[in-house]
């Protein structure tokens, strides 16, 4: 390789900060990060969910979680309550804040979006099932 801007791993990293570059615009008004959104979005999709199923789901490490989750609910859009099939932990919920606010913030990510597939001039479809197959390790296991 003659240059590193050529490199697949350094093109593709600096596109990740452009676009949480983007998303921290978009989500600041609301006081709310882009991997707090994440977060909150798969908690606002389920009734009640443990520490360990968000970090599955978001495939997050039980710490970074759990600094998400501190701060989420310090700003009032979680909360925890003991869960009753295990006294040692807690199911987390969204507020009612948080599902009021849920809307705004899936806007202002849809326009994220928006925006990524007009720089792209694609469509989103095409873009997100790309970036999935990239992104899916079964598909390095396999090719590699």
């Amino acid at each position: 390789m003659d240059r590193i801007e050529d490199c697949i791993s350094f093109i593709v990293g600096k596109t990740a900060q452009q676009v949480t570059r983007r998303a921290r615009e978009l989500l600041a008004p609301f006081g709310v990060t882009p991997v707090q959104y994440a977060v909150l979005k798969v908690v606002c999709d389920a009734e009640a969910l443990s520490g360990v199923d968000i970090g599955k789901r978001m495939v997050l490490d039980s710490a970074s979680i759990t600094g998400v989750l501190d701060r989420l609910e310090s700003i009032g859009l979680v909360e925890r309550k003991p869960n009753p099939g295990d006294r040692r932990a807690h199911l987390i919920m969204a507020t009612k804040r948080a599902k009021q606010l849920m809307p705004q913030l899936d806007q202002e990510m849809d326009r994220l979006n928006d925006e990524a597939a007009a720089i792209l001039k694609t469509g989103k479809e095409k873009l997100f099932r790309d970036l999935r197959h990239l992104g899916d390790d079964r598909n390095w296991n396999r090719n590699v």
